[in-house]
């Protein structure tokens, strides 16, 4: 494979009229959790992201617009793995393992991704396409502070850091009804400098995936998608509503075996999903 990766994973955009994917492809065997705290989730295959469920590994995550509809692009990654002989092995053959989130944008009335979306975000990854962030992929339609009663941008950001041995990567797509913050606690938009298209409550979602090379298990993911929520509260004021669909999936390809901490790589969960959330709202 070639393209653009985040640590050893490909991602790419697939970007459309006011919406869009985002497609990460972790390498063979990575190990997955994850954890949703807001109250209106979009999500697909989250239940077997728990340490208690049998599978461990994750070959996908899909970031959508479109809300539930939004959630059909990862059939068109599913069919492009099964074509490749990726997934879960069976008597059957392998089942890809793509895990879904999505955000709520337009889309909902005009068209949300499809499935032939969510391959062509797929094929980016794969292709080399240079990855953009913003108001590209799936945060193209996303917006913040809609809890003031307005519209401010939103979008994709990523960011990484190192922890010993390790390193750690997020990327996050922003479509939070709360505020984001700057790096001294103060809303990075002051009043009256929100975009057109004003919406209502409801229609919010922050998504993420955070990424390592430490080999972890199941449970450790867990733990770090735990952490990488902490990192929506240092961002994102309020986060976690009712309104929110907020989720982080957590995602350790085990390249490097030792010379890390997990409770200091838990640590740099937090503080690479906070700087994500500002990279995609620079303001």
């Amino acid at each position: 494979m070639v393209g653009t990766q985040l640590l050893s994973a490909y991602v790419g955009n697939w970007t459309g009229d006011g919406t869009g994917v985002t497609v990460i492809l972790p390498p063979e065997g990575t190990v997955a959790s994850g954890e949703v705290r807001g109250g209106a989730p979009a999500t697909r295959e989250f239940a077997l992201l728990d340490p208690t469920r049998l599978v461990d590994r994750a070959d996908a995550v899909v970031l959508s617009g479109g809300s539930a509809f939004g959630l059909s692009a990862a059939d068109g990654v599913m069919a492009l793995l099964r074509d490749r002989g990726a997934g879960f092995p069976t008597p059957a053959g392998p089942v890809p393992i793509v895990l879904g989130m999505s955000i709520f944008d337009g889309s909902v009335r005009t068209g949300p991704p499809d499935a032939a979306a969510g391959r062509a975000a797929a094929l980016a990854a794969l292709s080399g396409e240079p990855l953009r962030t913003g108001r590209v992929g799936a945060g193209t339609g996303a917006s913040t502070g809609t809890w003031r009663g307005r519209s401010d941008p939103g979008g994709l950001g990523t960011a990484e850091q190192a922890v010993g041995a390790a390193r750690v990567a997020a990327i996050v797509v922003v479509n939070a009804w709360g505020d984001v913050l700057d790096h001294h606690g103060g809303p990075v938009f002051a009043p009256g400098e929100g975009i057109a298209g004003v919406k209502g409550g409801m229609q919010n979602t922050t998504v993420a995936v955070v990424i390592t090379d430490a080999r972890l298990s199941k449970s450790d993911c867990f733990l770090v998608a735990q952490s990488g929520h902490t990192g929506f509260a240092r961002a994102i004021h309020p986060a976690h509503s009712r309104y929110d669909g907020d989720a982080v999936v957590s995602l350790a390809t085990g390249a490097v075996t030792g010379g890390f901490d997990l409770d200091l790589l838990r640590a740099a969960a937090t503080d690479v999903i906070a700087a994500a959330v500002r990279a995609a709202v620079p303001g």
